[in-house]
């Protein structure tokens, strides 16, 4: 069974109660909160004390998405929000240190890669990587389509993981949605991050168990 990630860009905050006991009611396993700084990506978001918000009214772990330039310089302050903590590869920071910067805080660490990165660049990384996220769409933006090439990359580095022996899980992230979850899944992604297809859904508790069944 797929996990789902929820992207809560997605959503309209002033019903964020509403939707939590929702995604609390059908089992979700995370929320996907994007931070992006205008910088890295061409657009920005929220950061620590939106997510810190969130938080205290939810018990489902938070999946922080670090979409900003040398990523190291707010692990410490990030690590505070996060279950599990992500940034890119391709951001500017110290790949090695910062996840083990991200693990020092007793956290789970993930390391992302945008489309223009090919997965043998991080194959070194993957025994410090609980996950590791692929992007399926430019970063920045929701409501993108879905690159069909990102599942070679998934099914590249779930070979690694298993030649590797590791437990790492592999996150996918954009266009996600009833005909791409099912390729992703059978690719060998663990989670699947979702944000306009579910949270745009006329029945959010339908489509997360859609998605979840797979």
């Amino acid at each position: 069974m797929a996990m789902l990630s929820p992207s809560v860009l997605s959503a309209d905050f002033l019903r964020m109660d509403e939707m939590l006991k929702t995604f609390e009611e059908n089992g979700v396993d995370m929320l996907h909160m994007d931070v992006m700084d205008g910088n890295f990506v061409p657009n920005m978001s929220f950061g620590v004390p939106v997510i810190e918000s969130v938080k205290r009214h939810t018990k489902i772990p938070m999946d922080v998405h670090l979409m900003i330039d040398r990523p190291h310089r707010y692990i410490d302050d990030f690590a505070s929000c996060a279950d599990i903590l992500g940034f890119h590869f391709e951001a500017g920071s110290d790949v090695e240190a910062t996840l083990k910067q991200i693990r020092s805080h007793g956290i789970k660490s993930c390391l992302t890669i945008k489309p223009c990165t090919k997965p043998e660049d991080i194959f070194t990384y993957l025994p410090l990587c609980d996950m590791v996220l692929v992007m399926s769409v430019e970063p920045g933006f929701g409501g993108q389509k879905f690159m069909p090439e990102s599942l070679k990359k998934v099914e590249a580095l779930k070979a690694e993981i298993k030649r590797q022996g590791l437990s790492t899980l592999i996150e996918i992230d954009g266009g996600i949605n009833k005909e791409t979850a099912p390729l992703a899944v059978a690719a060998g992604a663990d989670v699947l991050v979702a944000g306009s297809y579910v949270l745009g859904s006329k029945d959010i508790a339908a489509t997360v168990k859609e998605i979840k069944s797979l």
